[in-house]
């Protein structure tokens, strides 16, 4: 056969200058794809934090609205929306778009990311650490939980299903949608609705000493509202009779047997996990095992993940892998609470012995407050 400089050129391979230059080509398009995918997904999530964000402040104002000045210092159940929850709302929110911007090569190979009903709940209880349990659990690879409380099921129940779904973060298969409201573990109407979407949802209570529970309740109320009354006048209906008042909020919260009762008449047991806010402090990396095990998730949250803040008397989060600083809950956390007699706080756990006794016996566990 002939020789065919023609075909020899074909032949040829390519000059290293060619191949940088493909190379670099190949680097240019994808970063412009990314940065494509990046703005249509910071895009697509604005609508549904600004919705979120009015829908709140609405809500925050009906409820600043009823009642006067005494009966609004009573009414903390409603309450919990207040300025700490907003500017801890909002850090959650940088936080997530934070972790969208650095999952967002990841979302973008995997196509299968959806919006998903939440399969565990993080019910109760207020003052009790939920704020923590939620972020020691966004450590998890395998957890997408929303960070501000959607209220669903007892404030925005009549908004409907999806419009609570298009609350939740995309996850892929294989990852659990959870959220926390905290205030959902005493309202009536929250159990059976819950089990309307799912009979099958995990429910997670973190619960702490009931009286030290109360304290840091109308601690936190002062704070936004200094003038209301003291903390024994509202413990008692009548002082000098030593009765107690249960109707406020901050007493009745506690009653914790009370409020499971209701629960187990459409969940059973099993699917009930009681986090014991003390021990979330005092040893986070035993809780979280429990309930990673109780999801069903591989124990990737350890030790290693924690570091204890002494100024702020509670565990910050830190990265193993890396040196960042650790990360600790917002300044509202750890306040100082007040100076209550002593003869107030121990009428209190007079009340609640009965009340903790069959807790622990409903559960099988002895939380040690008494």
């Amino acid at each position: 056969m002939e020789y065919s400089p023609i075909l020899h050129s074909l032949h040829v391979v390519p000059s290293s200058h060619v191949k940088n230059k493909l190379f670099v080509f190949c680097i240019m398009l994808s970063l412009w794809v990314y940065m494509i995918y990046c703005c249509v997904g910071y895009c697509s999530t604005m609508p549904n934090l600004a919705y979120g964000s009015v829908t709140r402040h609405e809500s925050d104002a009906e409820v600043d609205n009823q009642g006067s000045s005494l009966g609004a210092s009573r009414d903390l159940l409603n309450n919990e929306n207040d300025l700490d929850s907003r500017g801890e709302e909002w850090d959650e929110i940088r936080g997530e778009a934070k972790a969208l911007d650095d999952n967002a090569m990841s979302g973008f190979l995997n196509e299968s990311e959806s919006k998903k009903l939440p399969q565990a709940i993080i019910i109760g209880v207020k003052k009790g650490g939920t704020r923590a349990l939620l972020e020691f659990l966004r450590l998890h690879p395998d957890i997408r939980a929303v960070g501000a409380e959607p209220h669903f099921f007892d404030r925005n129940y009549d908004k409907g299903l999806e419009w609570y779904r298009e609350l939740m973060p995309k996850s892929s298969e294989g990852q659990l949608t959870m959220e926390k409201t905290p205030s959902y573990y005493v309202t009536k109407e929250v159990p059976a609705r819950i089990y309307t979407m799912s009979k099958d949802t995990k429910l997670i209570v973190v619960v702490r000493d009931p009286v030290t529970r109360a304290i840091s309740d109308y601690t936190q109320t002062r704070s936004k509202k200094p003038d209301i009354p003291s903390f024994e006048s509202l413990t008692f209906k009548n002082m000098s009779a030593g009765l107690i008042d249960t109707t406020w909020s901050a007493v009745q919260i506690g009653m914790y047997a009370k409020h499971l009762e209701r629960w187990l008449q459409f969940f059973p047991m099993e699917q009930l996990l009681f986090v014991s806010g003390e021990r979330l402090i005092s040893d986070p990396a035993g809780e979280m095992a429990r309930v990673q095990d109780f999801l069903g998730l591989r124990r990737v949250v350890t030790d290693k993940h924690f570091h204890f803040n002494p100024a702020k008397g509670f565990p910050c989060l830190k990265r193993p892998e890396g040196n960042s600083k650790p990360h600790c809950l917002g300044k509202t956390k750890g306040r100082t609470h007040p100076n209550i007699d002593p003869e107030v706080v121990q009428r209190l756990r007079d009340f609640y012995k009965p009340f903790n006794s069959k807790f622990y016996q409903m559960t099988g566990h002895d939380f040690g407050w008494d």
